[in-house]
């Protein structure tokens, strides 16, 4: 127990050596965006886990303006393309052009060859380009014609979704949805939030984000967080959550006829890696509890399907989470 107790005081001091950063760049996002602090923890988690994100709210809620203040605050390459019904796979990964004077055919790269890219408006593209981007957020690669082309590291996918019920959208396919580490809700901002973005946006220039952070800092920070302490009764706790949404009677819950699909084993994964990013954030050498119930509701949500009856009573996957957290036994 000593020796488990050295090393994790050993990474909370590496950890509070190397997340200096972190400090600078909430300070940077903060000069542009009002508020939205769990949006803003949600996409450093993803950044530290290498996770790519997908955040949904209603038009006008500054989900652009969150992605483009990350980007603009790390001296990274960063590339926006907005999704629209007539997009097509070889405007996002590219395609191979002829070249007459050689005789022969030359890749032309998309913008999906970046560090970051913003995804905007990712459902109102239908699904052929939507799966296009499934090799390049699994594999870090992308084929072109006989080649196959490594994406540069650090690379994340940062996606924007209006609820499907808004007109002209289409539902994302649940294979990608399942690549998204996590699903961000971007809800309304409070009374006093609203008055400072009137405040701030009503002069100009409108403020902007500035480079404080390199690829090599995220790249080391990675690194760092990959090492960060889990007790065995903490993956336990993880594996417990994960399996109440495909074993609901085993805990005690009566869900059978509101789940039609629980989590796969990729929400097993991407909670234990969220929480290590979260419990970096809080300058922690190890996980805590509290660590995976502050994440599970972004990794859970967009993993559990609920059936018609569920959806009939107006019952949600994000109910069904809250429920899963209030049963499942806390170590």
């Amino acid at each position: 127990m000593e020796g488990a107790d050295r090393r994790v005081e050993e990474i909370a001091r590496k950890v509070q050596e190397q997340s200096g950063f972190v400090a600078r760049l909430l300070e940077s996002i903060g000069n542009v965006v009002v508020g939205q602090t769990d949006v803003v923890e949600g996409l450093l988690i993803g950044l530290l886990s290498d996770g790519h994100v997908l955040l949904e709210g209603v038009p006008g809620l500054a989900k652009t303006t969150l992605v483009k203040s990350l980007a603009d605050s790390i001296e990274i390459a960063f590339n926006r393309i907005q999704f629209t019904p007539d997009l097509l796979p070889a405007d996002l990964i590219g395609t191979m052009i002829y070249n007459p004077q050689e005789g022969s055919f030359k890749a032309k790269k998309g913008p999906v060859f970046t560090h970051i890219l913003l995804a905007d408006e990712i459902n109102r593209a239908p699904a052929k380009v939507q799966s296009a981007l499934l090799e390049a957020m699994q594999e870090r690669q992308v084929t072109l014609g006989d080649s196959t082309h490594i994406l540069e590291e650090p690379f994340l996918v940062l996606a924007t979704q209006n609820p499907i019920e808004q007109e002209g959208t289409y539902p994302l396919p649940e294979a990608q949805v399942d690549r998204f580490m996590l699903k961000l809700k971007v809800g309304y901002p409070s009374k006093e939030e609203e008055g400072r973005i009137m405040d701030r946006m009503s002069h100009s220039p409108s403020p902007v984000a500035r480079p404080v952070a390199t690829p090599k800092q995220i790249l080391d920070a990675r690194k760092l967080v990959e090492e960060i302490y889990v007790d065995e009764k903490v993956k336990e706790y993880i594996v417990n959550l994960v399996f109440a949404s495909r074993e609901p009677k085993s805990y005690g819950l009566n869900l059978d006829q509101i789940i039609s699909y629980g989590a796969s084993p990729r929400a097993s994964i991407y909670l234990l890696k969220a929480a290590r990013a979260r419990a970096f954030l809080q300058s922690k050498g190890y996980v805590s509890p509290d660590d995976v119930r502050a994440v599970c509701m972004n990794v859970l949500r967009h993993r559990i399907l609920v059936s018609y009856e569920a959806e009939a009573e107006e019952i949600t996957a994000e109910d069904v989470v809250r429920r899963i957290l209030e049963q499942v036994e806390i170590p």
